[in-house]
């Protein structure tokens, strides 16, 4: 599974300049307050017990994985479509982790107790696909979740609220493959026969932007846009001169809201 998204900067990893300086920038991204908390409440939605087997889809550095199974003594199986990902995934002592695409598993139907995507369906082809390999490689009765930020909820507030709403627009339909899909995840789920489905939001509020950049380099979006031809060189260096302006004025706000949804296999019959 691409979970790292073509649109995106983590365009394959593996291909970038320094690729092990993007594994640092999940990490750091990982020990933040906000995402260590959803965190920790996905890997709770998966009801893990001792001696269960899980499987995490776009596990990144491996840092969620290795999280559940020092927890919750269950076994984790870690898979991202990134060789530098694996490897420190690795180096964080994941017994069982493989560059493998989450749209076509390697794993036979009904495998795991559990599974869990974080931040993965935003990015990939066929969301579809990767929800349906998920629930195909985990056994009835158990549990999986999925977390991703809707690029739907974003605010930003700077000098220009018409030209913040392109910039976020940008972001939401056209930097990121499925930027607005986060929503639908229970719906997705309900439709697969799922049940015992939960939705829980986390609103994602950032009032500086430089402590390690929780928005994912927000103030350069307008230009990518541009390089793109969706917005006017212009009004991109324009964006930039007042998102600074913002940050200088303590008034910058940026917010965003992740789902975390899971939901329940049915039981046979």
């Amino acid at each position: 599974m691409d979970d790292h998204g073509a649109a995106h900067g983590f365009t394959s990893v593996d291909t970038q300049d320094r690729p092990s300086e993007w594994a640092g920038v999940l990490d750091r991204l990982s020990a933040e307050p906000f995402h260590a908390a959803y965190k920790q409440r996905l890997r709770e939605l998966l009801r893990a017990a001792p001696g269960g087997l899980f499987l995490e889809v776009g596990a990144g550095t491996g840092e969620a994985a290795a999280a559940l199974r020092s927890r919750d003594g269950a076994e984790v199986v870690a898979v991202d479509n990134s060789l530098t990902m694996i490897a420190r995934a690795r180096q964080r002592g994941l017994p069982f982790a493989a560059v493998a695409d989450g749209h076509r598993l390697p794993f036979p139907a009904g495998r795991f107790d559990g599974a869990w995507a974080d931040r993965v369906l935003q990015h990939v082809a066929e969301p579809d696909r990767g929800v349906e390999e998920l629930l195909r490689v985990v056994r009835p009765g158990g549990r999986v979740a999925l977390a991703d930020p809707d690029y739907d909820t974003q605010v930003l507030d700077i000098g220009d609220q018409e030209l913040a709403r392109q910039v976020l627009r940008f972001r939401a339909d056209v930097a990121l493959r499925n930027g607005s899909l986060a929503h639908r995840h229970a719906g997705m789920l309900a439709a697969r026969g799922l049940h015992d489905i939960t939705v829980e939001a986390r609103t994602l509020v950032v009032r500086d932007p430089s402590a390690v950049d929780q928005v994912m380099g927000l103030r350069t979006w307008a230009h990518t846009a541009a390089d793109r031809g969706c917005l006017d060189p212009l009004d991109a260096d324009r964006f930039v001169e007042r998102f600074d302006d913002a940050v200088r004025t303590g008034r910058f706000t940026y917010a965003v809201t992740f789902f975390l949804t899971a939901g329940t296999l049915p039981l046979p019959g």
